[in-house]
């Protein structure tokens, strides 16, 4: 979110979005996929009535406002009040259960500890935005030398950096069985890149979105959005990833790059 803030701050919008598509089709694609094929995924039939739903309402939305071929302030707001909805809806749902593991911990905190927590807190936000900086540097840079587009190197260089994160947490939670975590950390990277990461280049600097965003990108997220729904629910009892399955998602992945370049 910081790397596409701070880039779309200095005008390289088409870096900002490229981050947020690219980290989507990154997600489902190679996380997701490298998952299953180290291990087949049982997804909570859940996760696809209330999450997956959620986020592909959001990506239609996201695919309506980029339509005219800009994103502007008006369409940040839009993408915005879904997070709002979102966050709301969430906390709704942590209201109806219970956390009383949470309540022990939060009254066994002591004061010297919480000073030590927000100390770590600011150190970890200057070395974040120091990071950040240092990406957008490195991409607008890289994008020189290459003479390519701000945008590939959003869908590409930093798109992969901003997704590391989730591949490394669903590599360690599929070879723990954790496999809710799996596809919940997708679903919920995916909607936050489409309904907050997207919004900042509208609301920090309105541009234009280029032709190659509408007629390559977005469709491939499109439908690797469809096809998570379609691999994991197969209108059957049981909701498996299998490996098969992550094979076409990294084959589908493959397929985009080479489109790409």
């Amino acid at each position: 979110m910081l790397v596409s803030g701070l880039a779309a701050w200095d005008g390289n919008t088409g870096l900002s979005i490229g981050n947020a598509i690219g980290s989507n089709i990154f997600n489902i694609a190679l996380v997701l996929g490298i998952s299953a094929i180290i291990l087949p995924i049982e997804v909570h039939e859940d996760i696809l009535k209330k999450e997956w739903i959620f986020l592909m309402v959001a990506t239609l939305c996201a695919g309506l406002l980029l339509r005219d071929g800009r994103l502007d302030f008006i369409d940040g707001l839009i993408l915005l009040s879904l997070l709002v909805l979102f966050l709301a809806y969430t906390l709704k749902e942590s209201k109806n259960k219970q956390h009383h593991e949470f309540d022990e911990l939060k009254h066994g905190v002591e004061k010297s500890q919480s000073t030590k927590t927000w100390l770590m807190l600011i150190i970890s936000l200057v070395v974040l935005i120091s990071s950040a900086k240092l990406v957008v540097y490195g991409g607008v840079e890289i994008a020189k030398f290459f003479q390519v587009s701000d945008l590939v190197i959003g869908l590409t260089v930093v798109a992969l950096g901003t997704s590391l994160p989730e591949l490394a947490v669903s590599i360690s939670s599929v070879l723990k069985k954790q496999y809710e975590m799996v596809v919940g950390n997708v679903i919920g990277s995916n909607l936050f890149n489409t309904i907050a990461v997207l919004a900042i280049p509208g609301l920090i600097h309105p541009s234009d979105v280029p032709a190659q965003v509408l007629n390559r990108d977005y469709p491939v997220m499109l439908l690797l959005t469809v096809l998570l729904f379609l691999f994991s629910y197969k209108f059957s009892k049981k909701h498996v990833i299998n490996r098969f399955e992550g094979l076409v998602l990294v084959g589908v992945f493959g397929f985009y790059m080479w489109r790409l370049f």
